[in-house]
């Protein structure tokens, strides 16, 4: 699997992200500069965390405009992957490839620290090397990434199961003292109704290198390849 790598002026995960599809999984990894147009020959597209263009107006607001991003969407349209994570799940929502928005953190600070999340199910390209209700542990580094949808968008969530992932405690209980941000539901990650498109605030790539002693992430990205 060919994976592409978008890098904006600000991104700063996208080499975090290579590490991982290249170095660890020798999967064939190209990055793709924010003005380049033409990703055809990618299975895989991620929008890898950071502060694209300064994350001046909201996050990912820019971003969502270059050239790169009408792409991206062609990219999805044809069921192709796109993997959003943080700043990269904001800039998907900002381009309407996934409902709702992420607003400033419950409690107004940045907040970076590694959280239990739950697996909701494992019925999804990006979850099938996880078990259902598993709860692993992530890396999460954002101000803002309360995830917000009125309600209809968020019941339209529930009945699809276009949720993947949930702040939970240990345990895998889902409630407010394991929410770290105040997203609805206690959301850390959805996909669009075709399932091909994932935008999480945890940084997967972050937790998939053995050498860490940390690899809870690693299962996501080994689900992709099949």
């Amino acid at each position: 699997m060919k994976f592409g790598v978008i890098v904006f002026p600000g991104s700063n995960c996208d080499r975090d992200v290579a590490m991982v599809t290249e170095g660890i999984l020798n999967q064939p990894t190209r990055m793709v500069w924010h003005q380049e147009t033409d990703i055809d020959d990618l299975d895989a597209v991620i929008i890898p965390g950071g502060f694209s263009y300064g994350d001046y107006l909201r996050c990912g607001a820019v971003a969502r405009f270059s050239p790169v991003m009408k792409s991206v969407i062609q990219h999805a349209e044809a069921g192709k992957y796109v993997l959003g994570i943080c700043n990269g799940f904001q800039v998907l929502t900002e381009s309407g490839l996934l409902p709702g928005a992420l607003i400033r953190n419950r409690d107004l600070h940045f907040i970076c620290d590694q959280v239990p999340v739950r697996v909701e199910h494992n019925n999804s390209v990006w979850t099938k090397n996880y078990q259902s209700s598993q709860v692993v542990c992530f890396p999460i580094a954002h101000g803002e990434g309360n995830y917000y949808a009125d309600d209809d968008t968020l019941k339209e969530l529930e009945d699809n199961g276009q949720i993947l992932f949930r702040y939970a405690s240990e345990k895998g209980e889902i409630n407010s003292e394991s929410n770290p941000n105040g997203s609805c539901k206690n959301i850390a990650g959805i996909t669009n109704k075709k399932g091909n498109v994932l935008g999480m605030m945890p940084h997967p790539e972050r937790a998939s290198d053995s050498a860490l002693g940390f690899v809870d992430g690693k299962d996501l990205f080994t689900s992709l390849l099949g």
